[in-house]
């Protein structure tokens, strides 16, 4: 099978809207978090997220089809369109009926669903705008982005909750690997901060509720985490197959070395205590790489800032290391940039490889007590330098989606 690398990276996050900018903030200790600015949230449990700010997508949309179009849509396709540039393809060069496109979302155009839901109850049928379908299904995104660069390849979205994206990496990682495809055109994209979704998930009690204190409410690994914060925003890579990518003298940023997937077949929104589900998929991932444990030497995790879940996923990874774990360093990502739902595992994708490109660890940052069950070396005093060959990258949605991803060195 084809070894499969990546070439390119694109982003829009509450940190930077390119991977350069995310990567030194994130080294930084900076926090993107803050009260909302896009609605009103007074009437809310909750009043912070992780909101993109300062994006300007004027050159691939004008000011009517900003209106039309949804963020989702528009955050996915300013990420693709970078990815691209940065990959260095010459779109006059590549077989399009080779090169596809699988990004994720884990629910699509809230903003438009939840406006077309209201001029229906308010205003009846026929208020409903024509553009209500297309701007608000999941698969919009990707439909889009294939139109723009033109690839007639393999197209679909998957979506699998906060795992969404991570499937997507995985879905066009194998279309390469099994010859289907030379380019594909991968990662995730979400317009969390809406109204629907963040009654939702304040409603069920996933959130964090620190609003005198925004920026240090999501805080994987420490004792008092109290919850999640919604993050937006989009992440995209290109992959290739290495023999396309050598063939034209692409610069290659990683290697995709193994992937994982499993179900925890366990609840709807809980996650497994004993990590069952998590210690299957990266076992299998580890497998698929040919790697023993101790080799990938550092993990982004899933590490959400949620009681049972950031228990549940040390502890499986402890157990597949059989606490063999000197030489291992994780972090979290989402107490900077909260959680990005169905963008939240390809943002966290493109941290892992700068990560191996830089050979440096961000910080996990707000862990004023490190949970005593949690047994491994989170990065709580701030970045670190770190050498490592492999790297892991979590990614677990709600009704047990567990996704691994292992990332290596380019060679």
């Amino acid at each position: 099978m084809e070894e499969v690398v990546v070439t390119g990276m694109g982003c829009v996050s509450s940190l930077g809207n390119d991977p350069d900018t995310l990567w030194a903030n994130l080294l930084a200790g900076k926090c993107g978090i803050s009260n909302i600015e896009k609605m009103d949230t007074s009437a809310y449990e909750v009043h912070f997220a992780s909101e993109v700010k300062d994006f300007d997508d004027s050159e691939n949309f004008n000011a009517r089809d900003q209106k039309r179009y949804s963020r989702n849509i528009r955050y996915a396709v300013y990420a693709a369109l970078n990815a691209v540039k940065d990959s260095g393809l010459n779109l006059e060069q590549v077989d399009k009926t080779r090169a596809g496109v699988i990004v994720a979302s884990g629910m699509g155009g809230m903003d438009i669903y939840y406006d077309g839901s209201a001029a229906l109850a308010t205003k009846g049928p026929r208020r409903v705008s024509p553009f209500f379908i297309p701007m608000s299904i999941t698969n919009m995104a990707t439909g889009e982005i294939s139109i723009r660069l033109g690839f007639m390849g393999p197209n679909f979205v998957t979506t699998s909750a906060c795992a969404s994206s991570n499937h997507a990496l995985i879905a066009a990682a194998d279309q390469i690997r099994l010859g289907r495809a030379d380019v594909m055109i991968a990662g995730g994209t979400e317009e969390a901060v809406t109204p629907v979704a963040l009654a939702g998930f304040a409603n069920m009690h996933a959130l964090s509720r620190r609003n005198d204190d925004p920026a240090h409410a999501s805080r994987p690994f420490d004792k008092n985490r109290d919850g999640f914060v919604i993050g937006e925003g989009s992440a995209i890579m290109v992959l290739e197959s290495r023999s396309h990518a050598e063939k034209r003298g692409a610069k290659i940023l990683a290697t995709i070395a193994g992937v994982g997937l499993s179900a925890d077949a366990h609840h709807i929104t809980a996650p497994r205590e004993d990590g069952a589900g998590v210690k299957l998929a990266i076992e299998a991932a580890l497998r698929d790489a040919k790697l023993e444990p101790q080799q990938v030497g550092y993990i982004n995790t899933h590490g959400t800032s949620t009681p049972l879940g950031d228990v549940a996923e040390c502890g499986a990874i402890y157990d597949v290391y059989k606490g063999d774990v000197a030489n291992l360093k994780i972090n979290s990502s989402k107490g900077m940039i909260g959680h990005m739902l169905g963008a939240a595992s390809a943002i966290e994708g493109i941290i892992t490889i700068k990560s191996l490109i830089d050979q440096k660890v961000h910080g996990s940052i707000n862990i004023e007590e490190q949970d005593p069950a949690i047994k491994l070396d989170v990065c709580k005093d701030g970045s670190v330098d770190h050498k490592f060959d492999y790297a892991m990258s979590n990614s677990f949605g709600f009704g047990g989606h567990n996704s691994v991803v292992i990332f290596g060195k380019a060679k």
